[in-house]
């Protein structure tokens, strides 16, 4: 959710928007008077009536004029070429539009006045003023959006207007603290939320600035974060004020602030058909789709709710063609898949009466294997949990730990974060999803766990869910815990061979395949919030305590040859912020307060620690 003037868009150079369609602007009242600019393509073959799509978004939408037409991703011009009337608007206090901006506008479940507003009730007045106003329509509406528009179309369809029929939210923030874009249970991602912070213009207006790139004066964003030592030294480097990251640091536990802005609390009274869109490798807002689908589903149970889950980056499907991600090929164009049969054909289901409705309300791709799967809801419901036990010597074993008293340790040092990915990189690259581990391996404050070659192919389909029992000798600590597929040591393809065309994130250094340590999924939790991510506790050094968190879910097979491993480690820099270890307020913390510490996971019959995996085929 990175907010930019561009929104992600990226545009082909095959299609002609302004041949096929004529712009037109608007400024469209709100019940409180308020009026929202609104652009219209309307498509010039006057002889058919269309249907609407609309995006609502915080990212100013211009270029700004009638004769000037926005570049289109390859998923809007899929929807251009089917025709049609297509809507994009700024939200309050942004671009052109009137009124003012609130980052992640809390719902008001309660509305009495018209001055009771919020994303719901501006996207009925829009679609309101559409039907009354532009002509050669059917009255019909869908709305969609990615990133943060995804959030919009998902609070636009709260208490539904009568004529939104399909909805598509595609990596919707939906929890900015537990897991989209600026926490992930707790734990601040530093490097996305300054590089947003530093693109972020608060204020609207004609013409909107434009951004000026910030210089961070390396190419090494490693060595950046490093060097700046706290989180208050960050903010010092910033432009001031900053609202996004004032607002977004000034918050550390998941407060009132947090909560109200947690849209997926809110999902009730929908009535159209809903398509979740999310990617495996979705940097940003992974567990946005995951749980927009499964609340969805949970509080409307007679609406048509369906997930789609690809190999993609944050909205590749629409600006890729989703074959490669660094080093692992996914052997297809799967995002031209996706565009071709999934999500034209469900608006053109639900807003013209053309086709026939898709069996199934999981459509998923499965990495290891590269296959499209159907599902009659996600996770599957013959995926059932195993654990994933950490033995002696190393090992990884779905046998429990028979020892009575038995431990790893290692010594993690703030100055010394683990990095990220094993190369030098200017910004965190998409890339690291999938990133090779075998640098990481290799460290001594990091555990390694790995199981023998695998007899059989091993299917993993659901939440990753580790469940450790802990020690510490600070008062509090991070533990990131990583899923990765290790490949044979006999296999010959070139990491960086096969087509090109990609999510443009480029390749890591040359290498082979041959032992490749994939990353499969990694998440963080913030030990502070072990019990409660509104209050925050203390560890007691040396004192065990139980530390459980679930990761965001995966489609995953792990091939007959292949090993799994787990990582276990307390830094992943700068993708995350160092925890000084101590019992702090980070935010404000010193380099004073920055610790060693020995971490220590126990592994004994008692507190067997390891990670529990939804498993669908042994």
């Amino acid at each position: 959710m990175l907010l930019s003037t561009t929104g992600g868009e990226q545009s082909p150079p095959t299609y002609d928007v302004r041949e096929h369609y004529t712009k037109f602007e608007f400024r469209v009242p709100m019940r409180d008077g308020v009026r929202l600019f609104t652009a219209v393509l309307v498509p010039k073959d006057a002889s058919l009536t269309y249907p609407f799509m609309l995006d609502r978004t915080p990212f100013n939408m211009g270029p700004y004029g009638p004769d000037e037409y926005v570049s289109v991703s390859l998923q809007t011009q899929a929807f251009l070429e089917a025709g049609y009337i297509w809507v994009r608007q700024d939200v309050r206090g942004r671009g052109l539009s009137e009124g003012e901006f609130t980052h992640v506008t809390p719902h008001r479940p309660d509305k009495r006045t018209a001055a009771d507003v919020d994303e719901s009730t501006d996207t009925f007045d829009t679609v309101e003023w559409l039907l009354q106003h532009i002509p050669n329509h059917n009255g019909r509406v869908g709305i969609w959006g990615v990133s943060y528009d995804g959030f919009f179309a998902v609070a636009g369809i709260i208490d539904t207007h009568p004529a939104i029929t399909a909805a598509s939210p595609q990596a919707p923030v939906a929890d900015l603290f537990l897991g989209d874009d600026w926490y992930h249970n707790g734990a601040f991602q530093l490097a996305k939320n300054f590089e947003g912070a530093t693109g972020f213009r608060p204020e609207a207006g004609a013409p909107p600035r434009a951004t000026v790139p910030f210089d961070y004066g390396t190419s090494d964003c490693y060595e950046f974060f490093l060097e700046l030592e706290t989180l208050a030294a960050a903010t010092a480097r910033l432009p001031a004020p900053n609202a996004m990251w004032d607002e977004t640091i000034a918050h550390p536990t998941y407060d009132a602030y947090w909560q109200s802005r947690a849209i997926w609390r809110h999902l009730k009274n929908i009535r159209c058909a809903v398509l979740t869109v999310g990617g495996w490798f979705d940097a940003e807002d992974l567990m946005g789709p995951l749980r927009v689908y499964r609340e969805i589903g949970a509080n409307n149970p007679d609406v048509d709710s369906s997930l789609v889950m690809g190999p993609w980056v944050h909205g590749g499907w629409g600006r890729h063609d989703g074959r490669r991600l660094g080093s692992v090929d996914f052997a297809a164009d799967t995002a031209a898949y996706y565009r071709e049969r999934v999500v034209v054909p469900f608006f053109e289901l639900h807003l013209k009466d053309r086709g026939d409705p898709s069996p199934g309300h999981a459509h998923v791709f499965e990495t290891g294997t590269n296959v499209w799967r159907r599902y009659p809801a996600w996770p599957p419901p013959e995926a059932k949990p195993q654990m994933l036990y950490f033995r002696q010597g190393g090992r990884l074993s779905f046998e429990s730990p028979t020892e009575s008293d038995a431990s790893d340790s290692w010594v993690s040092d703030p100055a010394k974060p683990v990095p990220v990915v094993g190369y030098t990189a200017a910004t965190i690259p998409d890339e690291y999803m999938v990133s090779d581990q075998r640098f990481a391996a290799s460290r001594p404050d990091v555990l390694v766990y790995v199981t023998e070659p695998l007899d059989d192919d091993l299917t993993v389909a659901g939440p990753v869910s580790p469940r450790l029992f802990v020690s510490t000798s600070g008062t509090d600590s991070d533990w990131v815990v990583k899923l990765i597929d290790v490949y044979p040591p006999d296999r010959s393809e070139p990491a960086d061979g096969g087509p090109g065309g990609g999510n443009d994130v480029g390749p890591p250094p040359a290498a082979t395949l041959a032992g490749y340590q994939q990353l499969v999924r990694g998440w963080p939790l913030r030990g502070k919030f072990r019990k409660s991510f509104e209050q925050p506790e203390p560890f007691e050094p040396g004192i065990v305590d139980a530390v459980s968190f679930t990761m965001p879910d995966v489609n995953h097979v792990f091939r007959r040859g292949h090993r799994v491993m787990v990582q276990v480690q307390s830094t992943w820099f700068p993708l995350m912020d160092r925890n000084p270890q101590t019992f702090v307020n980070i935010p404000t913390a010193t380099p004073e307060d920055y610790r060693p510490a020995t971490q220590r996971v126990i592994r004994s019959q008692r507190q067997p620690s390891g990670v529990e995996l939804h498993v669908l085929r042994p």
